[in-house]
């Protein structure tokens, strides 16, 4: 009899509880769109300025900003409180800004090759962009959370560059809806993250295509590897996909620049590490990347994401540094 009880309120918790989570999730969805109403009532530069000043208010209020702290005194050990402070700021200043620009994406992404000044919008790497579109063959872009990284798929198609981008939505279904639709209008093809995304831009690459991936979340269960020197887990797809279509893997980043403006940076292609038989080192890889996000977020610690948990160990295992930097089979 008791363990019916239980049984029965265990399902009522689990019922009454997601009934609730949803209507939390609409609730937050009915303020944002209040705010994003209100934003659109601005010119572009007064609503993301206003949207930067209320974020750093209310930033350090907000549960995860002492996640970003803790974060940042870990990978910045010699900086002062004042320091860290200064850069949780400003990375919620840079979240409540890239939030406002869905609003007025259309309009902020300005870039012209043929334009003899540069706008709103710089491109630094034209060349790998022209050499990309014009190549037949499969290549895989990657970024992080840095600055407006959205704009890096507008700019592909500016040049012509087919791209199926790979990413996260929101938990937050209402909001997911609202950002998929504001991203499709934009930026092309794009694959949301779950069971079968593998596969899935397995297909694009098979077919000769080109797609885009942020490699700077956690991912549990993942290869063991490090990310300003502490251990962490990392999601292979990227090296496994190089490493199976042999195709080449470009480093892209937007860094946010004063005046509302934003320089996007496509860099050379990466010399992947590969294993005594010649093919792509996964693991090897998969380090190298988040070798180079580190150097991204170490040039512009104010435009990355302090608050995700990326160094947070999952499925239930605990490892200790030595095991972070242990070798792991190709898969």
């Amino acid at each position: 009899m008791t363990s019916v009880f239980k049984k029965f309120r265990r399902d009522l918790k689990f019922r009454y509880g997601r009934q609730l989570r949803q209507l939390n999730y609409w609730l937050v969805a009915r303020a944002a769109m209040m705010i994003i109403s209100v934003l659109r009532l601005l010119p572009a530069d007064s609503a993301l300025n206003f949207a930067d000043r209320i974020a750093r208010r209310v930033g350090p209020w907000v549960g995860r900003h002492q996640v970003a702290v803790d974060n940042l005194r870990k990978a910045y050990p010699e900086k002062s409180e004042s320091e860290i402070q200064a850069i949780a700021s400003d990375m919620w200043g840079n979240m409540a800004r890239l939030a406002a620009e869905y609003i007025f994406l259309d309009a902020l992404f300005d870039y012209d090759p043929a334009a003899g000044k540069p706008g709103r919008v710089e491109v630094k790497g034209t060349e790998h962009f022209v050499e990309i579109a014009a190549e037949k063959r499969p290549h895989i872009v990657f970024t992080g959370h840095l600055g407006n990284f959205e704009l890096l798929p507008v700019a592909a198609a500016t040049f012509g560059m087919n791209i199926t981008a790979l990413f996260r939505p929101p938990n937050n279904p209402y909001l997911a809806d609202y950002i998929l639709s504001t991203r499709r209008s934009t930026m092309g093809s794009l694959l949301p993250s779950m069971a079968g995304a593998s596969f899935a831009l397995a297909a694009v690459l098979e077919n000769g295509g080109n797609i885009g991936i942020l490699v700077d979340q956690k991912f549990s269960n993942g290869l063991d590897t490090t990310f300003f020197g502490r251990p962490c887990q990392s999601n292979r797809v990227l090296a496994t996909l190089a490493r199976h279509y042999d195709c080449d893997v470009y480093p892209a980043r937007c860094v946010r620049l004063p005046g509302n403006r934003f320089r996007l940076e496509i860099e050379d292609k990466l010399t992947l590490p590969r294993t005594a038989d010649g093919s792509v080192d996964v693991h090897a890889t998969t380090q190298r990347l988040n070798d180079v996000v580190e150097r991204w977020v170490r040039e512009d610690p104010g435009q990355w994401m302090w608050f995700h948990k990326r160094w947070e160990i999952g499925g239930g295992r605990k490892r200790r540094p030595s095991q972070a930097k242990a070798p792991v089979p190709n898969a």
